[in-house]
């Protein structure tokens, strides 16, 4: 089976051009596509799930991953992370941090 290609972002035609630059607006799929793929390659975690995403209005996007930072037996014990993830509109990797550290089994109050 052949694997599809990787969409392109999408562009879209109504918005008007700032100042003579072209706009291109990249889908959130796009973005979390982007996001989980180089902030991997970035600080070699595999990305567990992505628990938000947020538009930056300019064609940019923050998108947060959580990763495993220490597996532990059990499996809710593990030591999991969320880190924010900025993709700019042409999809790459602008800026990544942790902002939060907790137990797998933990719950937000």
């Amino acid at each position: 089976m052949t694997k599809s290609p990787l969409p392109l972002p999408a562009q879209n035609k109504n918005v008007p051009e700032a100042a003579g630059k072209s706009v291109s607006r990249l889908r959130a799929a796009d973005a979390i596509r982007a996001a989980t793929a180089q902030f991997g390659m970035v600080t070699g975690l595999t990305p567990h799930a992505v628990t938000g995403i947020r538009s930056r209005g300019d064609g940019a996007w923050s998108v947060l991953v959580d990763v495993v930072e220490l597996a532990r037996i059990p499996d809710s014990t593990s030591v999991m992370a969320t880190y924010r993830v900025d993709i700019d509109a042409d999809g790459e990797l602008g800026a990544c941090e942790r902002l939060r550290r907790f137990t797998r089994g933990a719950t937000d109050s």
